[in-house]
């Protein structure tokens, strides 16, 4: 929109079918979106409009709700899921408080598909052959990219907590200062925006798929959750003894009783079970463990006041503003209800048969399928949009043959 409509204020309108586009481009049968695809109404927020500074030409970005003509948010957008779920802890006294922690990856231009991924020639002609896992000099060589970034971030209003490379070849991971879910999952929208027009301009590519490289570590999403009361601000998750409280309990009982069921959501392609199967510190279980990496719900070390939840199983690919509604609604159940957790894993551990969660995408969207509970938080015209996007997108891959297979099966007989 140029900038003049926008600042008249005109509305702007995208049929209701957008927002179920799979990621090829098609879209489901116009049943799962209202025969009749009608418009929905576009609304800026207005504290997320933002000046784009790598943009030579000058730009604007505007974060948008996606509301009925007729007034409310549509049950289709992901951003309206989560002020809906933040709303239900509001009718509480409550607000939860979220973190994310996002892994990517910076590669070298990949214009040939059937061809891995490499890390690009830093600074220094050399390639980074995987020796930089947690080197204080170890984006020396695409410093200039990483200037450019931090400058960007600061100009957005991104405040960054640690910056540091991760264990995979040109892995890198942010992890965001924790405050109000809805601000958070903007900034992380932001942020992988913000990464991959930075790197475009540097000649480089990032990457946001859980599982690029194969024998190495996949792209994580980490969720950090704790709740405080809104009255007083007081982390409810730890009582005046500085001692963990029932609705920490029931919040943790909540997550398990739901990660399976929303794995589909947590983990929303293909590739995504590419990470969760080969699990690098990647746990595809609703165990939960006081500071243990293994469990899909990890107990950080920290103080009482600060303490909180970690959701380990979404991946970089994930939406945030559909992981973090998933997360928080699940442990919300999980405080209406009373649902008392598992007994805490530690060491290693053989994950039970109940708290192993799925392990493809045909198997995650059979489980959300039969879901009673995603269709009771997040409205059945959601669950079933979603679950016919994700269909079509797992018949397009379905649709080709790997060169794993060409490479392997070919000579059977």
């Amino acid at each position: 929109m140029t900038a003049e409509g926008f600042l008249e204020g005109r509305r702007l309108q995208l049929a209701r079918g957008v927002l179920l586009q799979c990621i090829m481009g098609g879209y489901p049968p116009a049943r799962f979106y209202g025969s009749d695809d009608g418009d929905l109404a576009l609304v800026a927020d207005p504290v997320q409009i933002h000046r784009l500074p790598w943009s030579d030409t000058p730009r604007a970005l505007a974060i948008c709700d996606a509301d009925e003509l007729a007034g409310g948010s549509s049950s289709l957008s992901t951003r309206g899921q989560l002020k809906a779920v933040i709303a239900r802890y509001a009718a509480r006294g409550l607000a939860p408080v979220a973190a994310t922690e996002l892994e990517f990856f910076v590669f070298a231009p990949n214009t040939d598909p059937t061809q891995p991924f490499r890390p690009p020639v830093g600074l220094d002609g050399r390639r980074e052959d995987g020796q930089s896992a947690f080197s204080v000099s170890s984006n020396n060589g695409l410093r200039p990219f990483f200037s450019e970034v931090y400058k960007c971030m600061a100009a957005l209003g991104l405040p960054r907590d640690t910056f540091m490379h991760e264990m995979g070849v040109s892995q890198f991971e942010i992890n965001l200062l924790h405050g109000d879910p809805l601000l958070l999952a903007d900034q992380t929208f932001l942020f992988k925006h913000l990464l991959k027009e930075v790197a475009l301009k540097h000649g480089l590519t990032v990457v946001c798929m859980a599982k690029p490289l194969a024998h190495t570590p996949g792209s994580s999403m980490h969720i950090h959750q704790s709740i405080v009361e809104i009255a007083s601000g007081r982390n409810v998750f730890t009582d005046s003894n500085g001692e963990p409280t029932a609705m920490f309990r029931h919040f943790i009982g909540g997550q398990q009783a739901g990660l399976a069921d929303f794995t589909a959501l947590f983990a929303p392609n293909v590739n995504s079970y590419q990470r969760l199967c080969h699990p690098y510190a990647s746990p595809n279980n609703a165990c939960w463990s006081h500071d243990n990496r293994a469990a899909g719900l990890r107990i950080p070390a920290s103080s009482p006041v600060a303490r909180r939840v970690e959701n380990r199983l979404p991946g970089a690919d994930a939406n945030p503003y559909l992981a973090i509604a998933a997360s928080l609604a699940a442990g919300l159940h999980g405080i209406e209800h009373a649902l008392e957790p598992t007994e805490a894993i530690q060491g290693e551990f053989a994950v039970p048969d109940n708290l192993a969660l799925p392990c493809t995408l045909h198997a995650a969207l059979e489980r959300l399928k039969r879901s009673q509970l995603a269709r009771e938080l997040f409205g059945s015209e959601f669950i079933e949009g979603y679950i016919a996007s994700k269909t079509m997108e797992l018949t397009s891959f379905f649709d080709e043959i790997t060169p794993w297979e060409r490479r392997v099966l070919a000579a059977q007989a």
